[in-house]
């Protein structure tokens, strides 16, 4: 590597603090924001809101409660994990800046814990793709 991209590779402390700082006003607005995992779970409907009867009487309203529900649960997936990867970023930064080995246990323990949490779920979401046959290209 030649030394002016090393350079303009080596971080500085002033910037790796400001950086963290954006990291951690972005997870707090997101925790405070209706994109906050706990309260995209929360927004759920029961079937009877859309039709009492059988599905065979309405099928469009129980195909619409379907996808509402398939919907729902991957916003909340995608919720979850962007909560977890600004977290997990927050910790990098700040073990970029003082070294991974300098950071408290705890917060080595939270970042491994983030990583193995992220891995599960991608590993979950791409048997279902497998599963159902409805994989492509791009992995989505």
């Amino acid at each position: 590597m030649s030394a002016t991209r090393a350079a303009n590779l080596e971080a500085s402390s002033e910037a790796l603090d400001k950086f963290v700082t954006r990291v951690d006003a972005v997870l707090r607005a997101l925790e405070s924001s209706a994109g906050n995992p706990t309260k995209v779970g929360a927004q759920t409907i029961r079937s009877a809101s859309l039709t009492a009867g059988t599905e065979s009487v309405f099928p469009e309203a129980h195909g619409l409660y379907k996808q509402y529900n398939r919907v729902h649960a991957e916003l909340t997936s995608l919720s979850k994990s962007l909560h977890l990867q600004i977290e997990a970023i927050g910790i990098a930064v700040q073990g970029a800046h003082r070294g991974f080995d300098n950071l408290e246990e705890e917060q080595r323990r939270r970042f491994w814990a983030i990583q193995a949490q992220i891995r599960e779920t991608e590993d979950v979401k791409s048997d279902k793709r497998h599963t159902n046959g409805s994989q492509t290209g791009a992995g989505y």
